[in-house]
């Protein structure tokens, strides 16, 4: 098994733009169970069960999309609101362009990690731990530009990413990182 197929992604956050503007009040009545109480946040909230996302939308008619975890759940969450939106005679953007800002995986090293030895080891230009604060170590990979946060349980979180493929990246340059500083065998 390679390492790409243990990494686990468990969230993707995108933007697009559905419409050069959207009148949230219209759309509140056009997708059922939407959420939008503009006194408290500016944008209205929709979730699609079938899909486990949640998606943004803003009166500017930008759109960010949370919680799916593969690109194709993005754009299935995606074009099933512009299609609910279109079949409500809203002007809608065809085909538009999906951006990943974000992406959240999680991955096991399989050994248990001395947190302190590793802040040490790899200095404090690249590494926050502060145990008191976060039992997590957060190491930042420079390339590809993620945070990856360590736990002592081997656990690591991946942050940041722009792609799965960047995470597989950081992952190995972690793991080849602590075994060249004998702190993972």
């Amino acid at each position: 098994m390679s390492e790409a197929q243990k990494i686990s992604v468990e969230n993707i956050v995108a933007s697009t733009s559905l419409a050069e503007k959207l009148d949230l009040n219209q759309v509140a009545l056009v997708l059922e169970g939407a959420e939008y109480e503009p006194e408290q946040f500016p944008g209205l909230v929709y979730r699609l069960k079938e899909e486990k996302t949640a998606i943004l939308l803003f009166r500017s008619g930008k759109a960010n999309c949370t919680g799916g975890k593969t690109i194709e759940s993005v754009r299935r969450t995606i074009k099933t609101v512009s299609k609910k939106l279109e079949k409500a005679g809203m002007p809608v953007i065809k085909d538009p362009v999906i951006t990943v800002q974000n992406i959240v995986a999680v991955y096991d090293l399989k050994h248990d990690l001395n947190l302190n030895a590793i802040a040490i080891t790899l200095g404090l230009e690249r590494v926050e731990y502060e145990p008191e604060q976060f039992p997590g170590l957060v190491f930042r990979v420079a390339k590809p530009k993620v945070a990856m946060l360590l736990f002592g349980s081997g656990k690591v979180v991946c942050t940041g990413a722009k792609t799965v493929e960047d995470i597989g990246i950081a992952v190995e340059a972690v793991r080849k990182e602590l075994q060249a500083a004998g702190l993972l065998n």
